[in-house]
């Protein structure tokens, strides 16, 4: 049997069959061109066997045509918007039983509800799968909800809580583009931050393909960037994912500050925990490790230390 889908109406025919206007409530931008989708799907390297691939925000349902063209056994959609519906139905219906969408919040909805769901599709008939070995979280995110998705999954993540306590997981997830680079952010880039800390104490990341603004519908005022995380075999994280976040928020609201400064402001005593974790107090928050915050998150997490 063919994993190709059949042909299909346009994306922009369906968006004007069925009057789907992006929404700015929602930071709705829709990709026209299947040739990036079908691009960011390849690059992505999905492992597709014995794999549920979850889509964020299909929207019309572009994306989710190039993951199910590229062969795609069990994919789950999580749309907010229920005008999406029709569309993705008639995919649902083309889709030989390897497609279902869920009308639901994902910053809200059980995890529960979207495996049973992949368990549940004809692929599946037989029920030989009972647990997936490999869950990719994808999709293009509206801008105004990336960040809190992101924190919250890897929050998950770290507690290996529901699709996240598959042995394999990956994310790849479209962000404006100043994020994606503040996610990958290595050490004395001037993009580094918080958001760079916090995902690489527990994920490998890295882009995976550069969106220009004119490939959206509405366009954006920014590039996008797809980015790509998968989870370390042996994370720097040893506290909790918590302590560390409370820690990097607090030094870079005073990201010009060198630490010794933050941390005299703080309390001067506390300067020893820099000397203890063998941190130069010389360097701004930038310039440190993740491993160096996970060592110093640590420390202050077994001491019971409350960060301001």
């Amino acid at each position: 049997m063919s994993l190709k889908l059949p042909k299909l109406p346009s994306i922009r025919d369906l968006t004007r069959i069925y009057n789907l206007q992006a929404k700015q409530k929602f930071s709705q931008n829709f990709i026209m061109d299947k040739n990036i989708t079908d691009k960011i799907v390849r690059l992505a390297g999905l492992e597709l066997e014995n794999a549920l691939c979850v889509e964020v925000g299909p929207g019309p349902g572009l994306l989710t045509r190039s993951i199910l063209d590229r062969g795609a056994k069990n994919v789950v959609a999580v749309e907010k918007d229920s005008r999406f519906t029709p569309a993705l139905e008639q995919l649902q219906d083309v889709s030989a039983g390897r497609f279902r969408s869920i009308i639901g919040d994902m910053l809200t909805m059980d995890h529960a509800t979207i495996i049973d769901e992949g368990l549940r599709l004809q692929s599946n008939a037989n029920g030989e799968i009972k647990a997936f070995e490999n869950v990719h979280l994808i999709g293009n995110l509206p801008f105004s909800v990336a960040t809190p998705l992101l924190i919250q999954w890897l929050h998950q993540l770290a507690t290996k809580q529901g699709i996240f306590s598959s042995p394999q997981v990956s994310m790849t997830l479209m962000f404006q583009r100043e994020v994606g680079d503040r996610i990958i952010a290595l050490p004395s880039e001037s993009a580094r931050g918080r958001l760079s800390v916090v995902a690489q104490s527990i994920c490998d990341s890295f882009k995976v393909y550069n969106v220009p603004s004119s490939s959206f519908v509405p366009r954006p005022r920014v590039d996008a960037t797809m980015v790509q995380l998968r989870p370390l075999e042996n994370p720097p994280l040893i506290s909790s994912l918590g302590t560390l976040e409370h820690l990097v928020r607090f030094v870079f609201m005073k990201r010009r500050k060198m630490l010794l400064r933050i941390f005299k402001d703080w309390d001067a005593d506390k300067v020893a925990l820099l000397e203890e974790c063998e941190i130069d107090p010389t360097l701004r928050p930038q310039d440190v490790s993740t491993e160096a915050f996970c060592a110093l998150a640590q420390l202050i997490e077994q001491r019971g230390i409350k960060i301001p």
